[in-house]
């Protein structure tokens, strides 16, 4: 159902945003929409949470009000999916007046603000009005021309959306938490912040505070002086030290000692400290990156980590999503990560067969990047000198794991379509995720398999399998100029 505003089908005008509403409730919709056309604004509504997913890369909107509790699904299950898509609107979650959890849940969850039922018109359109006002001044905020990612491969609308608030923190000098699971590669992103900042040429220092040993751990990061301690035979600079004028990067920072986490929110504080075993203070301005696979809030109320430091810690705050949320990338990572491996053991790129891509994107991935690049390592070596890879030479486990579950959802799905079932999600056909994907890889693949080459189609053939009339033709479908070289 499409609720249009005063001008019809007409574009929106100047200053005017798109709006969509996601309730099962007509009559509340119906007083929304009065609300969001009188400030100027189209309005699109939808009374179930499929249909408005589906709304969402069509209408394209700004804000989205989104109610929890919708007959097929729930709204915050569903939020990080509108939050990520384009053009990755603003969320005020619509709550019952008797669910505080849900409000505090939605802040939580990236929601913009949040609205209780029954709502007067004044306190329904200011979270509209200031949360069109912030994405105004985002859209105009000045970002780097060209974001220094390297190795954060990807154009995903997770990624992306990352990327951003990289760009973000960047601009800043104040501290980052950044959270996720393992190997999703929270120090890339660390160094990316770095390298996107004004202390990109001075030092990025890495503590892996799960390797400091407790004893040593004072001396590690703050330094001693000579005769501190037995074996200190001259004084040394730590790693805090290190990176004065620079980022410190502290990787794993859930496992610091509770006992050296009181100094070091001082230091965070004062931006100076002590040598072990010295009398005198040192000034230091440091950058401070943190990252961390626990929660840290849960930590807090369980003693071992103090709430005042993770106040500190996260200025900002970045929390990165699993590969098994960032599907649509897999075969790009692939790509880049493959090409990196060929040219660290110097051997050729190989070619890489469809069914090899739908096997990777068909698994879960539970060690994240870390795993795949990994994986991507035991199959070139699996392939030996065959000049293709294929399935088989995968991993038996990940090939089994796939096939469960490929026949799992075979059996679940009889007699209904998964793409347009499933409650609170808009799953599409796994067609429809691979074909667009498939098309970046192999456009990605010809371009760097004729950097490779240098031109020359003879080798490009070999290296790829391609006759040469299958290789004209897929360079003129991805409109990559032919090489003069044709011999």
């Amino acid at each position: 159902m499409e609720a249009l505003n005063k001008t019809g089908e007409q574009r929106p005008q100047s200053g005017q945003a798109k709006v969509l509403i996601i309730d099962d409730d007509p009559t509340f919709c119906g007083m929304l929409t009065e609300v969001v056309e009188e400030l100027g604004h189209q309005v699109f509504s939808s009374l179930t949470l499929y249909e408005g997913l589906g709304q969402i890369p069509r209408a394209l909107p700004d804000v989205v009000f989104l109610d929890i509790n919708l007959p097929d699904g729930d709204g915050l299950t569903a939020l990080p999916e509108i939050l990520n898509t384009p053009p990755h609107p603003e969320v005020i979650i619509i709550t019952a007046e008797s669910d505080p959890e849900g409000a505090e849940l939605a802040v939580k969850s990236g929601a913009w603000d949040y609205i209780s039922k029954p709502s007067s018109v004044g306190e329904m359109s200011l979270p509209l009005i200031r949360a069109l006002q912030y994405r105004q001044e985002k859209a105009t905020r000045q970002r780097p021309t060209l974001l220094k990612r390297e190795g954060l491969v990807g154009s995903g609308p997770a990624l992306t959306a990352c990327l951003d608030q990289v760009a973000e923190a960047a601009q800043s000098d104040g501290s980052v938490l950044i959270t996720g699971e393992t190997g999703t590669g929270k120090e890339l992103f660390a160094e990316a912040i770095h390298n996107n900042s004004s202390r990109a040429e001075r030092s990025f220092v890495v503590v892996d505070c799960a390797s400091l040993p407790e004893t040593l751990v004072e001396s590690i990061l703050f330094g001693h002086e000579k005769g501190a301690f037995t074996g200190a035979d001259r004084a040394r600079d730590g790693l805090v030290k290190q990176a004065d004028g620079g980022t410190l990067f502290l990787d794993e920072v859930g496992e610091l000692p509770i006992s050296l986490q009181k100094s070091f929110l001082r230091v965070l504080q004062e931006r100076r400290f002590r040598r072990v075993g010295g009398s005198s203070e040192i000034d230091c301005d440091f950058r401070l990156v943190a990252a961390t696979n626990r929660n840290l809030e849960e930590m807090t109320e369980a003693g071992l980590f103090r709430t005042d430091l993770l106040y500190r810690l996260r200025t900002f705050s970045l929390n990165l999503p699993p590969l098994r949320e960032r599907k649509e990338d897999i075969a790009e990572l692939s790509i880049y990560h493959l090409n990196r491996l060929s040219k660290r053991d110097e051997i050729g790129t190989k070619g890489i067969s469809p069914e090899f891509f739908e096997i990777l994107a068909g698994y879960e991935w539970p060690g994240n990047i870390r795993e795949l690049v990994n994986t991507l390592d035991i199959a070139r070596a699996a392939a030996a000198n065959s000049p293709i890879l294929y399935p088989h030479h995968l991993p038996t486990e990940i090939r089994a794991k796939v096939a469960r579950s490929v026949v799992g959802q075979a059996e679940g799905g009889k007699g209904r379509n998964l793409s347009q079932t499933g409650p609170g999600k808009a799953m599409p056909s796994l067609k429809d995720v691979l074909e667009p994907a498939m098309a970046q890889v192999e456009r990605n693949y010809l371009q760097e398999l004729m950097d490779l080459t240098e031109g020359d189609l003879r080798q490009a053939c070999a290296i790829s399998g391609l006759s040469r009339t299958g290789l004209y033709d897929r360079l003129k479908k991805h409109n990559i100029p032919r090489s003069r070289r044709e011999d």
